[in-house]
């Protein structure tokens, strides 16, 4: 058994490009080193289709038989079979070289490579991905993406209990750092042997760039700092940001806001997402232009959008860069009590952007978000954030891929959905259920407006669900869409203008 899979797991590595023929002896030998076993003898049989996922699971099998593997649990059987794929992933300087002789040719070219390389080293598990429930859902503001993500891994409690007893780690300092390239992992630390990342230069200093082990969407990539700072939103970051999608014209990046509540996970390590992919707020228009005095090279305007978005777009970047922090400087400092924003209470600041760029039709193009983070009694976890009512389907802070037209949701609504449905077909007391009584209120409002049956009832609570997600987004939007929220709108419009026209 153990023969056949690690003879399996060479050949796919030779298969896949991670070694080469000349490699085969020396890699089964690695193999052979993390299975604890000292001999080997190859199979005679030869192996054409190979299931990773399958084979991964077989040698954890047969090293939890010798005793290689101590638990048989997902974060210990995730650090085991990590350690076999790093032994057959190549070197970061090869790596590195193959992206660069491909980027020559064509960035594109370098980024379809390296995307697959990710996943044939197993660092972003097809599998697991392959389980994540995703839909499209048609709303006033397009269509919105909608996905339950199952492919990040849960604690299991073993793991849990063990993370306990070990001393605080600093090494690597966060997820993100690029100390996690080959890094063995621990019980509350994930395994990155089969982790490689790429250096890129922007605005004349070192980041790096990797792919999200989870890829929410479309080569979900991750640029990030080299060195372990801080988010912050400053002009800078509009440089940055046009500096990646000028080497990498197909992908569009972004950056999650800089403060609590409306930021990232990761606010400690300054960092951008970007990728291969076109969200719904790409495809928003404009709905109202607007100019700027100074910036006659930019056509600029209010995005129709759930949330707050001013729209820029030149060939001139330079001319975008300063016209961004223009309006990031207002808005820093912009308070209007009628429309209940603060820049700052009790000295603590409100008020920051989530910026996106991207490249269209030739021109440079950066939609600026508006966010504030203010909280009261009534709203604890945030004024512009997701409010009680819709916590059923999103509690979780809004960050940049909510922003942009993809509901990241929680594992639990997989079930919680086909129980729903289920009971909304057969008539079963909702709020009796405890798995889905916090959908009852929801769910009694569909009741008034379908007639639900067995083929009808999962596409339109999935319908549904799309349509509580645009409220989210309608909740996180600083400027509401009525007249009286986009008349507070243009008021912010004319106080950037007030700041004074380009010299």
């Amino acid at each position: 058994m153990i023969n056949e899979s690690i003879a399996k797991l060479a050949a796919y590595a030779e298969q896949n490009g991670l070694i080469e023929a000349a490699d085969r002896t020396w890699a089964v030998n690695r193999l052979l080193e993390v299975m604890q076993a000292d001999s080997y003898e190859e199979p005679s049989k030869t192996f054409s289709e190979i299931h990773l996922a399958e084979v991964l699971d077989d040698l954890c099998n047969c090293a939890l038989e010798t005793g290689a593997l101590t638990e048989n649990s997902i974060v210990y059987r995730d650090l085991f079979d990590t350690k076999l794929m790093g032994a057959i992933t190549p070197m970061p300087s090869q790596v590195q070289g193959k992206f660069h002789e491909l980027y020559e040719e064509n960035p594109q070219s370098a980024t379809d490579w390296y995307y697959k390389f990710s996943q044939d080293t197993n660092y972003i598990r097809r599998d697991r991905i392959a389980k994540d429930v995703k839909w499209i859902a048609p709303t006033e503001y397009g269509d919105l993406d909608i996905t339950i993500n199952l492919s990040k891994p849960e604690k299991d409690p073993k793991a849990i209990a063990a993370a306990k007893h070990m001393p605080a780690g600093s090494y690597p300092k966060c997820l993100l750092c690029r100390e996690n390239e080959g890094y063995a992992g621990r019980v509350n630390h994930p395994a990155r042997q089969n982790h490689r990342i790429i250096p890129v230069t922007i605005n004349d200093s070192d980041w790096f760039m990797q792919y999200s082990p989870y890829v929410y969407y479309n080569e979900h990539g991750i640029v990030f700092n080299s060195q372990h700072t801080p988010m912050k939103i400053e002009p800078a970051t509009f440089r940055k940001l046009l500096d990646f999608v000028k080497q990498f014209p197909h992908y569009f990046v972004g950056s999650n806001a800089d403060l609590p509540i409306v930021g990232g996970s990761i606010l400690a390590h300054d960092h951008f997402q970007g990728g291969h992919y076109t969200f719904a707020m790409e495809k928003a228009p404009v709905e109202t232009p607007l100019t700027f005095d100074g910036f006659p090279q930019v056509e600029a305007g209010i995005v129709k959008w759930p949330m707050s978005v001013i729209r820029l777009r030149s060939s001139d970047d330079s001319a975008l860069v300063e016209l961004a922090s223009k309006i990031l400087a207002a808005w820093r400092g912009y308070t209007d009590e009628s429309a209940f924003i603060f820049a700052e209470t009790d000295g603590e600041p409100h008020n920051t952007i989530t910026p996106i760029a991207r490249m269209r039709d030739g021109k440079y193009e950066l939609d600026l978000v508006l966010r504030n983070n203010i909280t009261t009694e009534e709203h604890p976890l945030g004024v512009y954030h997701p409010h009680a009512e819709l916590h059923h389907i999103k509690k979780e802070n809004i960050g940049l891929i909510e922003v942009m037209g993809l509901a990241v949701l929680p594992a639990r609504l997989k079930e919680e959905l086909q129980v729903l449905a289920d009971a909304l077909v057969s008539g079963g007391d909702i709020r009796a259920d405890e798995r889905i009584s916090k959908h009852a209120d929801w769910a009694e409002k569909l009741k008034t407006r379908y007639t639900f049956t067995a083929d009808n009832t999962m596409d339109i609570v999935q319908k549904e669900v799309g349509i509580v997600f645009s409220k989210v987004l309608e909740h996180a939007g600083v400027f509401k869409r009525d007249m009286q929220g986009q008349q507070a709108f243009l008021r912010f419009v004319d106080c950037v203008r007030g700041m004074g026209a380009k010299k």
